[in-house]
């Protein structure tokens, strides 16, 4: 059993690490580590007396306010409605609001309509997959592996649906952390709580390391940086080679932070609960039931083939380990270390049949190899011959999902391997043994570790710490990335560095002012996420001001609200949303949808498998690491392979050229333009408004709609004097009955119109 208390504090001239009691020193160099701003307690500031006091519609409001008067400068006039849904909807969604929603809303004139209609956008399941999405860029989410082979990971999107469900189910964020860091130990008989571990175990993997020593402590570095990133904007990665060169964190405070994920396996072979199985598991056993059925003569070939060589085979797969880890893997279970546990566990998880199948190849096929066995020849042609008669049956195959779950385990022992500080960062050079401990910049509560039978209970302790409310950092971090979703740029504005070599909050009272708030209204994202969206600031038009960009050039007083160009995900679900396509379906395995004939990634990008597959949300399209979704991969999704805290904004040729010649987006125009037909009628004008109510909730104005009708004119005469060599196909609306009359030529050069528009920066942006 293990019992520990610890505490790390850092003065100016040295770092002291305790790892057993609180020192007279490490007392006195407290206030040391306590003078930056970020690891101050977090106060409770007083609402700001501001002169425009009817401004002010929410606390917020006083603290951005008083800043703007500080500069003799005025808040913006209210944005129209319709701008501000489209801006609401976008932001709480990810997609456009429908004509109808717009006009409700602009109609509605009772006092409690911004209310009614910000209510409505957080209780739909459109906020969970919004807000779930911006979280999976931090959990480095993929439904792959990485490295060479990339492999899938087909348990991976219940962790997806779990963030959507938590969201969508308002979570107290406490829980939420303690859930991801932990679930495992705190609700061990919590199957969601299981899941929830996802986060942690996420990372990029490669299953063919032959260092297995190596590869735990590259899964341990990865969780240590993803920890201190997400929930603390903490930069600790900086100090595993060295100490932290801009903040007072050394690299033994790393390792001590590493030692918290020193017992920490993951299993992706957990059986799915009896009782909590979806209609996707279902799906899944009835599929992969009538494959095992019509495949098991084959497959019993197949295993009695493999079956023969099976030992032979597992003791070559073995040797091929380096040293370290043969020691361990060839080690008595009796006599392993808890290290040994580890990686005989991890052998055991990544040992797969098609090790043995590489082995009977080698025998057989390598007349120069040591391994070369006359008697495997026949074997191996009968393998073969039975492989390509299973391939027959690929059809029959579940083509995503699993009857399992992944989450991490402690392998039922409380005991840890060792955690070494390395020189320099190197695996191979360990140095002195260190116990769990958080940095003492950090500051916040005591680290208390209290092990079971089955657990270390380290993780336990450090999740307890993050989401404690005591924690002057977790609910800074949070609120002040929750502010950049909604304003484009944090009140810090490197909002995965809290550290000296990050920037100061433009606004610390109400930075502080969110956090205490979010603290005491029981960690709950919607209740923070309502007060910014029925603040006056967020209700600002976005309109250029001279006067505020001579005295504010970066708007960081916010006199201005801040446009933003759409996220990848923002652009595709809204084009397939505005075209009346878009497939409804909240969570289920992830989807492949259709990508260009010649990507070339072979097996590592399916067919779809399903109509509909082509037309869901992008947070369920496949995330391979390797082979990125082209479609959406111009406009700066984040990057799975480590965690994403910003989207890039950049601007690129690439990026019009993509909607241009997509003809998926070609595609949806062409679906966009039958459903505007349909609803306006033929009247040329009331299409235009239709078109432009859809994708920017605004009609167009006269200069707009002369300059559409001018396109339509010239376009139609293009395409005429093409079709008339009858060599040219025009393209036309598509969804329209055949009673519906159009004069082909008009509707083909509609169809061009839609495009084009969609192609805009006003569909683009979030104004």
């Amino acid at each position: 059993m293990i019992a520990a208390t610890v505490t790390a504090v850092a003065d100016d001239k040295k770092l002291i690490a305790d790892d057993t009691k609180v020192t007279p020193a490490t007392q006195a160099s407290a206030s040391a580590a306590s003078k930056s701003w970020a690891y101050l307690p977090i106060t409770n500031p007083t609402e700001p007396s501001v002169k425009q006091k009817n401004w002010v519609r929410t606390p917020i409001d006083a603290f951005i306010l008083a800043k703007l008067e500080e500069k003799n400068l005025k808040p913006s006039a209210d944005a129209d409605r319709g701008t501000y849904i489209r801006r609401a909807t976008l932001d709480a969604w990810g997609i456009l609001p429908s004509p109808e929603e717009v006009k409700a809303f602009q109609n509605d004139k009772s006092p409690q309509a911004y209310e009614k209609l910000v209510d409505r956008l957080l209780a739909s399941p459109h906020f969970g997959e919004r807000q779930g999405r911006r979280w999976l860029d931090l959990a480095r989410y993929a439904d792959s592996g990485g490295f060479q082979n990339d492999v899938t990971r087909p348990n991976n999107w219940r962790y997806r649906d779990y963030v959507i469900k938590a969201f969508n189910e308002d979570k107290p964020f406490d829980r939420f952390i303690q859930e991801q860091i932990a679930g495992d130990e705190l609700f061990p008989t919590d199957q969601e709580a299981k899941i929830a571990t996802g986060f942690l175990a996420g990372y990029p993997d490669n299953p063919n390391s032959r260092d297995l020593v190596q590869r735990k402590y590259e899964i341990a570095t990865d969780m240590t940086d993803l920890v201190g990133e997400t929930f603390l904007a903490a930069t600790i990665g900086c100090a595993r080679c060295h100490n932290h060169k801009a903040d007072k964190v050394s690299q033994k405070e790393y390792f001590q932070l590493q030692a918290f994920f020193a017992n920490t396996s993951v299993d992706e072979k957990v059986p799915l609960a009896k009782g909590s199985e979806t209609l996707w598991d279902e799906k899944y056993q009835k599929q992969q039931a009538a494959y095992r059925e019509a495949t098991k003569d084959i497959r019993a070939k197949q295993k009695a083939i493999l079956d023969s060589i099976r030992d032979v085979a597992y003791k070559y797969h073995k040797e091929r380990y380096l040293t370290d880890s043969r020691e361990a893997i060839f080690k008595p279970e009796s006599e392993w270390t808890p290290l040994d546990r580890w990686v005989n566990f991890r052998l055991k998880s990544v040992t797969t049949d098609a090790d043995i199948v590489a082995f009977l190849k080698l025998s057989a096929e390598d007349k120069d190899s040591a391994e070369f066995n006359a008697d495997n020849i026949p074997k191996w042609k009968e393998y073969e011959k039975l492989t390509a008669e299973l391939k027959k049956f690929d059809k029959l195959k579940p083509a995503s999902g699993s009857n399992q779950i992944t989450t991490l385990t402690e392998l039922n022992h409380p005991d840890s391997p060792a955690t070494n500080i390395r020189f320099g960062g190197i695996h191979e050079r360990p140095t002195d043994e260190v116990q769990p401990a958080t940095p003492a910049l950090w500051a916040g509560p005591k680290v208390e570790i209290k092990p079971t039978e089955t657990s270390s209970g380290r993780r336990s302790a450090l999740a307890a710490w993050i989401a404690s409310p005591e924690n002057p950092l977790t609910a800074r971090v949070l609120v002040n990335r929750v502010w950049a979703q909604y304003f484009a740029t944090g009140i810090v504005s490197t909002v995965s560095d809290f550290g000296r070599a990050g920037q100061k909050p433009t606004n610390p009272e109400l930075l502080d002012y969110l956090a205490s708030n979010f603290i005491k209204q029981g960690w709950s994202v919607k209740k923070l996420e309502r007060e910014i969206l029925l603040s006056s600031v967020y209700r600002q038009s976005s309109e250029e001001r001279k006067d505020a960009l001579k005295v504010d050039p970066d708007n960081k007083l916010l006199a201005v609200y801040p446009r933003k160009r759409l996220e990848a995900e923002e652009i595709r679900d809204s084009l397939l949303f505005a075209s009346g396509e878009i497939v409804d379906i909240v969570g289920g395995p992830a989807v492949f949808p259709q990508v260009p004939s010649n990507l070339g990634a072979g097996n590592l990008w399916q067919e779809p498998s399903d109509p509909s597959d082509l037309k869901r949300r992008s947070i369920y399209t496949f995330v391979r690491r390797s082979v990125p979704y082209p479609l959406t991969q111009t406009f700066d999704p984040a990057d799975p392979s480590h965690a994403h805290a910003k989207r890039d904004v950049t601007t690129t040729p690439l990026q019009a050229l993509t909607l241009f010649n997509s003809d998926v987006v070609f595609g949806w125009s062409q679906a966009l333009a039958g459903r505007v037909i349909r609803e306006a009628g033929n009247n040329e004008t009331a299409q235009l408004n239709k078109l432009y109510e859809v994708l920017f909730a605004r009609e167009p104005n006269k200069a707009e709609a002369a300059l559409l009708k001018q396109f339509l004119n010239s376009d139609e005469k293009l395409i005429e004097g093409k079709a008339s060599n009858g060599k040219f196909e025009v393209a036309l609306p598509t969804g329209l009955t055949a009673k519906t009359p159009i004069n082909p030529i008009r509707a083909a050069a509609f169809v061009d119109l839609v495009h084009t528009v969609a192609n805009s920066n006003d569909f683009a942006y979030r104004f």
